[in-house]
């Protein structure tokens, strides 16, 4: 019988956080895991698998450690800013250790199919077939928690460079990529501008003869390390830059950040600036080290390629190039196979409530976990939405009607393609702090600045000039942490603590927002708070 038993499909950083949230609502969560350990996407192995996504082996998160952290567990206090992979690795591993999570996972066991039970329309359980040691088993779920990600086909757009299939010297996906060795004395020519773009281009060109990163669109470089030498994210991340964000106009903001971004080498003169100016809207391409690779010559910014030959590149501006390898670093889709093919589980649009949950279901008991881009940490957004899954499962909290999803999923969507100008690579981009609160007040656990002012306004300044972490959303309602109020005041010490290797008599911590600002902060949420008052 399945009684409580609730699937999890996945055992990457969206899975944990899943298994750990059902077991604090007295759940019986059993997780899919298709290869033999935990972490998904952030485990290094040497060997490929087509299906399952895999990091290259100099990886390092773009979100600091405070800022991606599953809200009742800190990073350690000496742990890096920004990890690398093993250190993710690591961080997992001790997670699963301290919350008893492994014997809910079971390795090895490849999730075939999720098809509705007979009875779906009164029950809203699920028939599923699992894979495991060379046979078949079925189970009976009363909910489902997809949480096999993103980042799972490669995508590789070959109809639109002509000439490939002439080209004689090799062509592969990122997701192939580990190490830079094999490409000694290459001439490497990588197309895409995100993350994995500009990372390669930058460890290649240490071994290559030249490098060559070829955009079509440009994009806006942004810095791990921002003022004061903070982590980007801990400094802009915060609620108050959230409030300034719906008070001003949306181009005054991106003017202000295009010209932060310009004040460190002009974007334009670089070949890097974007057809856009949704800087704040859009992912951050980050690549402190880029800047110094063009202007020393070992990364050469190109356009985009028109064609190839068999053994050269030409570009839109009429430029080419030889070329002895190509990588495409152009990104994934995402697949559920597993799932039966039937539109009121997921249409062709792939339409979901908030991210979240498919509307049309007559039983509200499958929900995609972490299948979104958060301009901002993935495993905060991650536990949240599993918070709402399960509550709803359990009865505990109620979704709208139909109609009313519905239509909430249109003014997003019209909202996006207007936001992001129609690119089908940020279809399920969210703003993290707003996301975050949006999923936390359906919950009860967004927490209220203004009953925090008038009982401990030490604590309410830090939550609204401070990084939004997710220790904020552990401070009341279901799943409260005791030890979250102890976990946001220290946040700052676990980020100056992994810098502070030698120290120096008299040194003087670094401080983030000054006084100056303080003060003119506390007077703004003060002068809100009265106009709340006032209007209620």
């Amino acid at each position: 019988m399945p009684g409580k038993r609730i699937m999890v499909v996945g055992a990457g950083v969206s899975g944990l956080g899943a298994i750990k949230i059902c077991l604090e609502e007295g759940l019986e969560p059993i997780c899919f895991e298709e290869s033999n350990d935990i972490g998904g996407l952030w485990r290094y192995e040497e060997k490929t698998e087509r299906g399952r996504p895999r990091v290259y082996k100099s990886v390092i998160s773009n979100t600091s450690k405070e800022m991606m952290a599953y809200s009742d567990n800190p990073f350690p206090d000496h742990f890096p800013n920004y990890l690398h992979n093993s250190k993710i690795m690591e961080y997992l591993h001790m997670y699963v250790k301290h919350f008893h999570l492994l014997k809910h996972i079971r390795s090895l066991s490849k999730v075939c199919s999720v098809r509705k039970h007979s009875d779906f329309p009164f029950t809203g359980q699920w028939d599923v077939v699992v894979q495991a040691e060379g046979k078949q088993e079925s189970y009976v779920f009363i909910g489902i928690m997809v949480c096999s990600g993103l980042f799972t086909n490669p995508f590789m757009p070959l109809q639109k460079f002509p000439g490939i299939m002439r080209f004689k010297g090799q062509y592969i996906h990122s997701w192939e990529y580990k190490s830079p060795e094999k490409f000694q004395g290459k001439k490497i020519i990588v197309i895409g501008i995100g993350n994995s773009a500009i990372d390669l281009a930058i460890e290649l060109s240490h071994v290559a003869a030249q490098v060559f990163l070829s955009t079509r669109s440009g994009a806006w470089i942004w810095n791990w390390v921002w003022d004061s030498g903070m982590p980007m994210d801990t400094v802009l991340f915060t609620r108050f830059n959230s409030l300034v964000k719906k008070i001003f106009p949306e181009f005054l903001i991106n003017r202000w950040a295009g010209n932060k971004l310009n004040v460190r080498f002009n974007h334009d003169i670089y070949g890097l600036l974007p057809q856009h100016r949704y800087i704040l809207s859009h992912q951050a391409c980050f690549g402190d080290d880029l800047p110094n690779y063009i202007i020393t010559g070992r990364v050469r910014m190109k356009p985009n390629v028109t064609k190839f030959t068999e053994t050269s590149a030409i570009f839109e501006d009429s430029t080419e190039e030889d070329v002895d390898v190509i990588i495409f670093a152009t990104g994934y889709t995402c697949s559920f196979q597993f799932l039966e093919n039937n539109s009121t589980v997921l249409d062709i649009q792939r339409s979901m409530y908030k991210f979240v949950f498919p509307p049309e279901l007559e039983k509200p008991t499958l929900a995609f976990i972490g299948i979104l881009q958060p301009v901002g940490a993935t495993i905060p957004t991650s536990e949240l939405q599993s918070q709402w899954a399960v509550r709803v499962f359990k009865g505990l909290n109620k979704l709208p009607s139909v109609s009313g999803m519905l239509a909430d999923i249109r003014k997003k969507r019209t909202k996006l393609e207007k936001q992001y100008l129609n690119s089908p690579r940020d279809a399920h981009r969210v703003q993290y702090v707003d996301y975050m609160d949006e999923i936390a007040s359906e919950i009860a656990v967004k927490p209220n600045l203004f009953s925090l002012f008038l009982w401990d306004p030490k604590l309410a300044l830090e939550l609204f000039l401070g990084p939004c972490t997710s220790y904020q959303y552990r401070l009341q309602g279901p799943g409260k942490w005791a030890g979250a109020r102890e976990a946001i005041p220290t946040q700052r010490e676990r980020i100056i603590k992994p810098l502070r290797t030698r120290t120096l008599i008299c040194a003087q911590a670094p401080c983030c927002v000054p006084l100056w600002l303080k003060s003119i902060c506390v007077a703004l949420l003060l002068f809100v708070l009265t106009f709340i008052i006032i209007k209620g």
